[in-house]
């Protein structure tokens, strides 16, 4: 296994969903999905309450790592 393979998805807990009542919900996670031009300016881009992906302010998050078990079910139970 390489060790990309190895390693978790990362998750974002969401600490503030000021303006997107429907879209983020505080103390909820979502799975965050790599876009280094988001990152560059200060956004991560998540899979919101819409099953849609965008970029939101990155202080709304707080970035996690989850066991790899937690994360399949988690992926699991969104399919």
């Amino acid at each position: 296994m390489s060790k990309k393979e190895n390693q978790s998805l990362p998750f974002g807990l969401c600490l503030n969903n000021d303006g997107y009542l429907a879209s983020l919900e505080v103390g909820k996670v979502y799975r965050v999905i790599p876009d280094d031009d988001a990152t560059a300016h200060g956004y991560i881009r998540v899979i919101d309450e819409s099953g849609e992906d965008y970029a939101y302010a990155a202080n709304r998050f707080h970035l996690i790592q989850l066991p790899i078990a937690v994360e399949k079910a988690l992926l699991l139970s969104a399919s």
